[in-house]
């Protein structure tokens, strides 16, 4: 998971809101600590499980990453400042996006994590131009 949140990272030049779906322990939060460790971040990537949000400001990109599993009423993302913070991401990273529907903004690429025996199986659906290109280049030999 962490490989390819490394190449997803890689792939994801132009920006984005990724969903991130799948059961607890699927691995959302590892591929995006593969994913901001491809950026250059070298500390700790943890969960925002209780705070939400984890920020990360890296060379000249902002990422966001939200967890919202512990999420009561999607309006709690207002009272965090959602819409304000959404604007000035580059990247936006959003595990349990169903808990947030009505106020999250529709996403350019939903990934979903399904257990296959020891591995994992990821579906990629692309929602948006920018999304496309992601997984064009993901599919590209270079990443």
């Amino acid at each position: 998971m962490e490989a390819f949140g490394s190449r997803l990272a890689q792939a994801s030049t132009q920006g984005g809101v990724i969903f991130l779906q799948g059961e607890l322990g699927a691995g959302k939060t590892t591929l995006v600590r593969g994913f901001v460790r491809a950026l250059g971040y070298a500390g700790r990537v943890k969960s925002p499980t209780y705070t939400l949000l984890e920020s990360y400001s890296l060379e000249g990109v902002n990422l966001y990453h939200l967890d919202l599993y512990r999420l009561a009423d999607a309006e709690e993302l207002e009272w965090i400042g959602i819409r304000d913070l959404l604007e000035e991401a580059d990247l936006c990273l959003i595990e349990w996006p169903d808990r947030g529907l009505g106020v999250l903004p529709s996403p350019d690429l939903e990934i979903q994590i399904e257990y296959r025996g020891e591995g994992r199986v990821l579906q990629l659906l692309p929602t948006s131009d920018r999304g496309r290109d992601i997984v064009r280049q993901l599919d590209s030999p270079q990443v």
